[in-house]
């Protein structure tokens, strides 16, 4: 057998017994990469049609260049610390999409499972308990629900959803609910067994996940409204939940955050070379770590001194630190990518994406994988619900719907995300969600500016997304 592949590099040995004998061996990759390496290697990977975040960042620049053109107010300190806020729920929600889009399916329900969820949480705590707040029939169907997904969850072999959708029952059970962290805690909950629920029509039953989720997308609007009793809930008097949208961490605890951040990106990937080394592996030389930990340093030490200063333009209290809406996306973000790039699951779940007749072939629960990839977004879509009602002031009556969804894909899809399955990172989200809530609030700086302009210049960036990552795909083909 022969390879280009220097993984994949085989060679002879003759035996002392047999001289005759032949015993194949496959070489290890001993690889060093340094620093040119790792740029010769992406330019290769560019040049082969794998541009990853490239476009979107090139975007994000190009936005920010013409906005601040727009208005100077732009690219001041008070409209940049807001950005997070705006946008958190965004990226919340698409990095949930992002392992639905992994395996080449969709979920609009996403967005309305978040209303709904986040309807429920907030009906608890203003009724002291949601039992109080919302009919007999409507609560125990919502138990049984929840019931039937922890039983429905462990029969496909899922056992952190079913676990998540206990917790929620025990909080609700126990009275728990009226309490704001629990009732945040007790909406993930439903958002978990509402993708399990899910999962289920889509990997077991075999609906198509476009009809599946479009339904409940319609279905969860009504809910809705069964939730709130038709009646909105302010939530600006719940300091805890309106914070998630609105707060900073202190300046100290800003510091520790990106100290934090970067320390354990940099002894991650030192170990990991070190450990490969030893081993005889291919791996990245410490001057390679030490080179993208100290760019990574640089980024994070500049936002983190410009967010410390006082960003508010009036005299009286200062507003420094780096919002809550930035910590808690970027840290999900973190965890995300440590389980899709180090976990089997992950792999598999890459794997799935990329084919799924063959990963069935080589042993992989097919089902399994789309059942918790729909489960882990749902779970997402709830908690964006939340960030959602805190950044809007409460439970509205619309809560997700309208472009929430439609916004949140493109933001996993401007990002880098293929909608074709099989290529993308958690950063995607991120990434994407920050070109997605630039647009409005540059166009709202500018009052000459109609408010269609929003749609007409997202609607652009996300169809030039698509495209880069179409001729991208082609020329991957090709290479």
């Amino acid at each position: 057998m022969t390879s280009d592949n220097p993984e994949a590099r085989t060679s002879t040995v003759t035996t002392g017994g047999d001289s005759g004998a032949r015993a194949g061996s496959f070489s290890l990759d001993t690889e060093r990469r340094t620093v040119a390496n790792a740029i010769q290697g992406y330019w290769i990977r560019l040049r082969s049609g794998e541009p990853g975040a490239l476009p979107s960042v090139l975007g994000l620049v190009v936005l920010a260049l013409i906005f601040s053109q727009v208005s100077a107010r732009f690219i001041s300190r008070n409209n940049i610390g807001n950005l997070p806020g705006q946008g958190a729920y965004i990226a919340i929600i698409a990095l949930g999409l992002v392992f639905v889009l992994l395996l080449g399916e969709i979920d609009l329900s996403a967005g309305t499972t978040g209303g709904i969820c986040a309807g429920f949480a907030a009906q608890a705590i203003f009724s002291r308990g949601l039992h109080h707040g919302i009919p007999s029939l409507l609560y125990w169907l919502l138990i049984g629900a929840m019931g039937a997904a922890v039983v429905l969850g462990l029969w496909l072999k899922s056992y952190t959803g079913p676990a998540v959708v206990v917790l929620g029952l025990l909080i609700v059970f126990t009275g728990l609910d009226k309490h704001i962290v629990f009732a945040i805690i007790f909406a993930i909950a439903i958002g978990t067994a509402v993708g399990i629920f899910t999962g289920w029509l889509v990997a077991k039953i075999g609906i198509p996940s476009f009809i599946v989720t479009l339904a409940l997308f319609l279905a969860w609007q009504g809910v809705l409204l069964f939730a709130l009793n038709s009646q909105p809930i302010g939530i600006n008097n719940y300091s805890f939940w309106y914070g998630l949208a609105h707060n900073n961490m202190s300046p100290t605890w800003s510091w520790v955050f990106t100290i934090v951040v970067v320390g354990g990106y940099f002894v991650f990937t030192a170990l990991r070379s070190i450990r490969a080394q030893a081993k005889g592996l291919a791996a990245d030389t410490m001057q390679l770590v030490i080179a993208r930990a100290g760019a990574i340093a640089v980024i994070a030490v500049v936002i983190t001194a410009l967010a410390n200063q006082n960003r508010n333009p009036n005299p009286g209290f200062k507003i420094q630190g780096l919002p809550w809406a930035a910590t808690i996306p970027v840290s999900l973000m973190i965890i995300c990518t440590l389980v899709l790039t180090k976990t089997p699951w992950g792999r598999h779940l890459f794997a799935t994406g990329g084919n799924a007749e063959a990963a069935r072939r080589a042993g992989i629960d097919v089902v399994h994988i789309r059942v918790t990839a729909f489960t882990i977004c749902s779970a997402f879509g709830a908690l964006g619900g939340v960030f959602l009602a805190s950044n809007t002031g409460g439970a509205q009556l619309d809560l997700g719907a309208g472009n929430i969804l439609l916004f949140s894909v493109a933001a996993a899809v401007i990002g880098g995300t293929s909608l074709f399955g099989g290529r993308g990172k958690p950063r995607d989200a991120i990434i994407g969600a920050l070109v997605i809530v630039i647009i409005p609030n540059g166009i709202g700086l500018r009052p000459s500016l109609p408010a269609q302009y929003q749609n007409v210049i997202t609607g652009a960036v996300l169809l030039v997304a698509a495209a880069v990552d179409a001729l991208s795909r082609r020329r991957a083909s090709k290479s």
